[in-house]
């Protein structure tokens, strides 16, 4: 693939990954509301989600993959 292009595949890992990162969010603003400041199991459950879906991603599309 080129410098700029992505295969289906990585499109499909940051698709999965803009979700993940986004239900993190949404649960941390709930519990921000909620008057919780502490890490919950769910909070954790997602956080962990979002890390491993991360991992999928190469670094220069938001992910935490480096190299090939």
């Amino acid at each position: 693939m080129g410098v700029f292009k992505k295969s289906p595949e990585e499109k499909a890992a940051i698709a999965e990954m803009k979700a993940a990162d986004k239900a993190l969010n949404d649960n941390s603003t709930r519990e921000f509301k909620a008057g919780i400041r502490d890490e919950t199991p769910e909070y954790q459950r997602l956080n962990a989600a979002a890390n491993e879906v991360a991992a999928k991603v190469g670094f220069w599309h938001g992910g935490t993959k480096r190299g090939r």
